[in-house]
């Protein structure tokens, strides 16, 4: 077996980024000789997983891969500073340079000198032998001597010009190799190659094909809206990001949410043992109750701190990028246009006045971009320019979406609430009566037309036990809610012409019998 003296290019061409790690193809045509052989190719990432590694060999003859493995070693940082070093690095590198520059410069000046040096001996003796002679060419030999004399006085100044400079950046050049001693000497790169054994029954031409796994990449789905006149434009992007230690030019980007991180082994189960227990006297005459709030939402996973994960809505869900990408090993955050559509939009002026005395502008529109909307911040732009940031939540394909397009400044809402409690001396029932009264203005500029419709919504206590009732009193509202949902929410429909108020009231009763403790 033979090993070629420099690696054979192993580009990659396509890749599946995962929610926390990246599933890496490469791609190699090799030409093979008959017999068993041991290729080199590469390099290739150091953070490849070795036991994700897989070849595969496509020949027209017979051919198989009858090893293939990843060797790593350290090569040293070279002399030249690269993008990712650090400026001190840079700086010293640069002195090195002109350092470099100036002893060339100083070699030229003490040569010129001594050239000089000589020269001023020749005509010395020059002189003392003419002058032996008896020759007289005095006003020659004293130009001579004045030219020789002002050219090594030149250079010699131009020679303690460069030493002092030189002086000085040596003292810089010492200081910073102090410095960076003190920081730390810069590691050596850690630098991967494929060693691959392959036996082919003829020698020609065969496509070699390599996957395995690497960390250090990650991507989460991003949006941009663009509402303009009751049509709204929605992209879809993907953020990636990579810090694998080799760029990815012009490949194949596929997205997916599965986490093979989380094939691990089941719990085990523990026993669980439910004793029966008769209650008490007084637990049979008492019903205990308590108020909890509840969040209306749909199943999703639960939220973490940091980076959220990839709400895929329990299914494994895949994008793909519709035409080649490059993503630089940075570390930095890359936006891949995934797809777009544009469709028609209903807006509604929403309001919640328990949480917020801000009208918010809700825009609701249907999916049709052929596949699942992930959790992610959305980009929203109107007509006019940027207008904020905001997050959707996961949709599948063809459901109704609603988008937050941030509160109106021209309405207020006002809430009061009164609390009454009576107890009945005949049925002994404790009534808790709720007065919420709700205070809805719209301010409009001069010359302003068109009624504008507020969606008001307001909750009301739901009870989970039959102790306890919840009942609206219709007779003492008003106006009378338009409707009231499963959760206790409920809404109206209120119509406001420019600088128009409108004042809802909402009365309802909580009755519970003698037995209700904790209401």
């Amino acid at each position: 077996m033979s090993t070629a003296p420099e690696p054979i290019p192993l580009p990659v061409t396509a890749v599946t980024c995962l929610e926390d790690r990246a599933h890496v193809e490469r791609t190699a045509e090799l030409d093979l000789e008959a017999g068993v052989r041991r290729l080199r190719l590469g390099p290739v990432s150091a953070l490849a997983v070795d036991r994700t590694l897989h070849a595969e060999l496509t020949a027209p003859g017979t051919a198989s891969v009858l090893d293939v493995r990843i060797v790593r070693r350290w090569r040293p940082r070279g002399p030249r500073a690269t993008d990712d070093d650090s400026a001190l690095r840079h700086r010293m590198t640069a002195l090195e340079a002109e350092l470099e520059a100036l002893g060339r410069q100083r070699e030229r000046l003490g040569t010129r000198l001594d050239v000089l040096g000589r020269l001023a001996a020749d005509l010395l003796r020059e002189i003392g032998e003419g002058a032996g002679f008896g020759e007289s060419e005095g006003p020659r030999w004293h130009r001579e001597l004045d030219r020789v004399d002002a050219e090594r006085d030149a250079h010699g100044e131009r020679l303690r010009a460069v030493e002092a400079e030189s002086a000085a950046l040596h003292a810089e050049l010492d200081e910073i190799r102090r410095v960076m001693d003190l920081a730390g000497a810069e590691p050596p790169e850690l630098i991967g190659h494929v060693e691959l054994t392959v036996e082919a029954a003829a020698a020609g031409p065969a496509t070699l094909r390599l996957s395995h796994l690497t960390p250090c990449a990650l991507w989460r789905p991003a949006y941009r809206a663009v509402l303009d006149d009751g049509s709204l434009a929605l992209e879809t992007d993907a953020m990636v990001w990579q810090r694998t230690g080799e760029d990815w030019s012009d490949i194949r980007l596929t997205l997916s949410t599965a986490r093979s991180a989380l094939a691990t082994e089941p719990p085990r189960l523990g026993e669980d043992r439910l004793v029966l227990q008769d209650r008490t006297s007084a637990e049979r005459r008492t019903v205990e109750v308590e108020v909890r709030e509840e969040d209306v939402a749909d199943l999703g996973p639960a939220p973490v701190l940091g980076l959220p994960g990839v709400d895929d809505g329990g299914e494994v869900r895949v994008l793909s990028a519709p035409a080649p990408v490059s993503v630089p090993a940075d570390g930095r955050a890359h936006r891949v246009p995934l797809s777009a559509f544009t469709t028609t939009a209903g807006t509604e002026y929403a309001c919640a006045p328990e949480l917020s005395p801000l009208v918010t502008e809700v825009v609701r529109f249907d999916n049709r971009s052929g596949h699942a909307l992930l959790a992610g911040p959305v980009d929203l732009v109107r007509h006019s320019g940027f207008s904020g940031r905001g997050a959707l939540e996961f949709t599948a394909p063809g459901a109704a979406v609603e988008l937050a397009y941030g509160s109106r400044d021209d309405h207020r809402v006002v809430r009061q609430t009164e609390e009454t409690r009576d107890t009945s001396a005949i049925t002994q029932r404790t009534v808790v009566t709720r007065t919420v009264r709700l205070h809805v203005s719209r301010f409009s500029t001069p010359g302003e037309h068109g009624d504008q419709t507020v969606v008001v919504r307001e909750r009301i206590p739901v009870s989970e036990v039959s102790a306890v009732q919840t009942r609206v009193r219709e007779d003492a509202c008003s106006p009378v809610p338009d409707g009231v949902d499963a959760d206790g929410i409920a809404r109206w429909n209120l119509v406001l012409p420019p600088g128009g108020r409108r004042t809802v009231t909402l009365v309802y009763e909580v009755s519970a019998s003698a037995k209700v403790t904790g209401l």
